[in-house]
């Protein structure tokens, strides 16, 4: 892969990223606050990021996803979206994800209420590694997601999964059950199909995937036409 390739992709990712996040604490804004448990600190949105580190995703493909998403965490317009979706903050995680047995918070939940508190997000996310390899699990990853909420100590007004994958469930629980799983847990489930691998694959995360309040699916044709699918939707 070229510098030049790499520069394009790296970009494209991360107005994705920008645009995904954007989004999520938009659709925030308009829901209700809860009242929290005694337990459980209330947030503004609890989003967890499901990262595809399965066989058909390059060692470049995953540094390309670290260091966009951890460049969009640093990005101005993210603290402001933050603020403008409440004062509580939103508690943030990152999965790492590819069969049914591989699976791996690496980065923990972490609330986020301002610039600085995402630029430490941000440095986390960067300094992580690749956990994970195999073959691609959706429906696992959900399932595994979702207890995930419950136990992350925290009570948000919007509970989020975006998943990013350029394949099809091949092995474990079809991915259809994991999102309705996930939807009736009351948590929206977005996803980004890459369409590099599979042409369709925006129809099947459509049918399969996605679901919940809200809930999108974003496609890019290839790595090169990334960024303008993303310039489009922003």
């Amino acid at each position: 892969m070229s510098a030049k390739s790499m520069r394009t992709e790296f970009r494209a990712f991360r107005l994705f990223c920008l645009w995904a996040f954007g989004l999520a604490l938009g659709v925030a804004v308009g829901a209700a606050a809860p009242a929290g448990t005694q337990d459980h600190r209330a947030v503004d949105l609890e989003l967890a990021l499901l990262v595809d580190t399965s066989g058909s995703v390059s060692d470049e493909e995953f540094n390309l996803q670290v260091r966009g998403l951890a460049e969009a965490f640093r990005h101005r317009s993210v603290g402001q979206a933050i603020r403008a979706a409440g004062d509580l903050g939103l508690a943030v995680a990152l999965i790492q994800w590819a069969d049914s047995r591989q699976h791996a918070i690496s980065v923990d939940w972490t609330v986020i209420h301002d610039e600085i508190t995402a630029g430490d997000f941000a440095e986390k996310v960067e300094n992580m590694s690749r956990s994970v390899a195999g073959d691609t699990a959706i429906g696992s990853v959900l399932e595994f997601a979702i207890p995930q909420f419950a136990a992350n100590g925290f009570q948000g007004r919007r509970k989020v999964i975006d998943i990013s994958g350029d394949g099809r469930t091949n092995e474990g629980p079809e991915s259809w059950l994991g999102r309705d799983a996930a939807v009736a847990h009351g948590i929206t489930v977005n996803g980004l199909a890459i369409l590099n691998e599979d042409p369709t694959l925006d129809r099947y995360f459509s049918t399969n995937v996605i679901g919940g309040i809200g809930a999108f699916v974003m496609t890019a044709n290839d790595y090169e036409a990334f960024r303008e699918a993303i310039v489009a939707k922003l």
